[in-house]
């Protein structure tokens, strides 16, 4: 069984509008996943450092991040960043550029969990239904267009209401979804914004929305998880 989980950790500013990042590993400490993927991660201006600094993550987690090299204080790219085991091999990583009017991409990285190459790919999708869709268009494109074919799940916040229409639709044609219920807004969770969706290659066990005190307080999002079998 693999946990993969996903989170809008709103730069470690809670909803008491404090940044606190050691908050943020609280929270993700009880997720407990095997892979996470982050979004806006990084500080919005200047160098964009990661919010969550490597001696935090080091001395204070069991995770590593997969690093993509293009900038050097990030954790990722463009906010998006994935955390994965330490004891997990990295086999390959690379960036998804989006078409976008701000700043916008994705991150993907194939990782070694026990048995198990799996592709993981973090994705904060634009506020506009037009980009969403064809910022969707552009990652199913780069996965469909990989050598190697792996077990994939994809996961991020990808900013649509409707689970009928927009980029939703048109990532549910290849991909099935985790249905772990609403995650925005964490002081009262109505909006399902964040979202796991998987390859045929893999079951979704079990699944849901982290919804603990401290979840609450660090972060706008509530994380979302699920526990994933290769098929």
């Amino acid at each position: 069984m693999i946990r993969v989980a996903s989170y809008n950790m709103r730069k470690a500013i809670g909803t008491d509008r404090r940044r606190n990042p050691e908050r943020i590993l609280e929270v993700l400490r009880e997720v407990n996943a095997d892979v996470i993927a982050l979004q806006e991660a990084d500080r919005r201006f200047g160098a964009r450092a990661a919010v969550i600094t490597p001696h935090l993550l080091e001395e204070h987690s069991d995770w590593k991040p997969v690093t993509f090299g293009v900038r050097v204080n990030s954790m990722g790219w463009h906010g998006n960043a994935l955390l994965v085991r330490k004891n997990s091999q990295i086999v390959d990583c690379e960036l998804i550029h989006l078409p976008a009017l701000e700043p916008r991409g994705a991150v993907m990285a194939d990782v070694r969990i026990g048995a198990t190459i799996l592709r993981v790919i973090g994705m904060h999708l634009d506020l506009s239904g037009l980009w969403r869709r064809r910022q969707a268009a552009a990652i199913l494109a780069h996965v469909s267009a990989s050598t190697h074919k792996r077990p994939t799940v994809m996961m991020g916040d990808l900013n649509e209401w409707t689970r009928a229409a927009g980029c939703l639709r048109d990532f549910s044609r290849d991909f099935a979804f985790a249905e772990t219920g609403p995650s925005f807004h964490a002081r009262r969770p109505v909006g399902r914004l964040d979202r796991i969706m998987v390859s045929e290659q893999l079951t979704i066990v079990e699944c849901g929305v982290h919804q603990s005190a401290a979840a609450r307080k660090a972060s706008d999002h509530l994380p979302i998880w699920a526990d994933l079998r290769p098929a």
